[in-house]
């Protein structure tokens, strides 16, 4: 199913009760892709949980700023790409204030999301993504697990098509090369 024909009345929202609908249900058809993203960019939990949070903050007070030249997919994930980015530059000042929360979950159980992710983390070729330069690792993740086109990613980026073909091949060829150092072979 399609979810971003059902987003099609986001361009007509105006200030009005049902904006806080519209934000449940972003929430739910993207909060998992919006999550996984800031995690592949940080590779820290709680960062992304942050992230995440802010995202759908920043989606619900500028409904009115969304435009209908890209999809509500690729607006979440330029906020997130923008947030995870403004995150890490302010990492010091984060990496003080998210000393005080560790442990406050106190045996709680990982969300389903986390279990899911924690999986996909598990799996060598992510974790061989994971290690590759942010510029590489931006492309293959946008164009391979979010299914952006090319001109999405290049919209979102803020870079031209053939500049993401270009990161593209370099990104496979240098997975490559990491497979084959590792003795995985260089298929696939």
């Amino acid at each position: 199913m399609n979810s971003e024909a059902n987003f099609d009345y986001l361009k007509y929202m105006t200030e009005s009760e049902d904006r806080k609908a519209l934000l449940n249900e972003l929430m739910t058809a993207y909060g998992k892709e919006v999550w996984n993203y800031a995690f592949s960019i940080t590779r820290k939990w709680d960062m992304a949980d942050d992230i995440a949070q802010e995202v759908f903050i920043k989606a619900y007070k500028n409904l009115h700023a969304f435009r209908s030249d890209s999809s509500v997919k690729t607006w979440l994930l330029t906020i997130t790409r923008n947030t995870a980015i403004d995150f890490k530059r302010s990492a010091f000042l984060r990496k003080v204030t998210l000393t005080d929360r560790i442990g406050d979950s106190g045996g709680v159980r990982p969300s389903a999301e986390h279990e899911a992710v924690e999986e996909l983390a598990a799996s060598e070729m992510w974790k061989l993504v994971l290690q590759l330069p942010v510029k590489y690792r931006d492309v293959l993740i946008l164009y391979a697990h979010y299914q952006l086109s090319l001109k999405e990613i290049a919209d979102m980026l803020g870079v031209t098509e053939g500049t993401v073909k270009s990161r593209m091949f370099h990104a496979r060829r240098k997975l490559s090369k990491m497979k084959g150092r590792l003795g995985y072979g260089s298929d696939g």
